[in-house]
């Protein structure tokens, strides 16, 4: 029997920086407002419709072009990396 593959098989080195760990990627599970995003339908097909492409690099610059994707995206991005305090503006 095959063994299950690994993170490692698929990155390269180069890549690996753009890893994000396992516990950055629970908190994307954890947050309200990213499931709030998720019960849109439109989005939800966006999200199916890019994993089941073939050429998925040129179909994510077409939907980078779209809000709803967009603010996906954005969202996800906080999640994981969110802003450190001294770039916010004070209110």
């Amino acid at each position: 029997a095959a063994s299950p593959w690994s993170v490692e098989d698929i990155l390269t080195e180069d890549e690996e920086q753009d890893r994000v760990p396992l516990q950055k990627l629970q908190l994307l599970g954890e947050s309200e407002e990213l499931r709030g995003l998720l019960l849109n339908p439109h989005l939800r097909q966006l999200l199916l419709t890019v994993d089941q492409a073939e050429d998925k690099s040129s179909l994510m610059k077409k939907y980078m072009q779209e809000p709803l994707f967009v603010e996906f995206a954005d969202c996800c991005l906080r999640i994981v990396e969110p802003p450190e305090k001294e770039n916010i503006l004070p209110e």
